[in-house]
């Protein structure tokens, strides 16, 4: 999944959610307020330096969730995950500690797992 065909799915999904593009990294929201965003997606080393976001065509899918969807998508990760690694759930390389999780390219593996995700950060956002 590209980085395009996942913001269309997030605004053809979510009527509701308004994206704000700041330096390439996209920050969703729920209605005009804008006050936290519920995921973003980054896609430079700008503001990061653990997922070497600059490689061509990497970015990062990052979502706040609850602590069982937190704990369930992150059992049996390494204590000292691989912040680079594709298509793999990870504690956010910063917001980790507030259940924020994240994933490189969602792709195969985890795009399932990636849309309940979502629809819950989502959810816990209109809360």
């Amino acid at each position: 999944m590209t980085e395009t065909e996942l913001l269309q799915y997030f605004t053809a999904t979510f009527p509701d959610v308004q994206i704000q593009s700041v330096h390439g990294n996209h920050f969703c929201f729920i209605g005009d307020e804008r006050k936290m965003p519920f995921a973003t997606i980054v896609c430079s080393d700008e503001y990061d330096q653990f997922s070497d976001l600059d490689r061509p065509g990497v970015y990062r899918l990052n979502l706040g969730v609850g602590q069982a969807t937190f704990e369930s998508l992150l059992a049996g990760s390494p204590a000292e995950p691989d912040f680079t690694v594709l298509d793999q759930w990870l504690p956010h390389p910063v917001y980790g500690s507030m259940r924020w999780i994240s994933v490189l390219n969602p792709g195969e593996k985890t795009w399932g797992e990636a849309q309940a995700a979502i629809a819950e950060s989502h959810a816990r956002a209109i809360r």
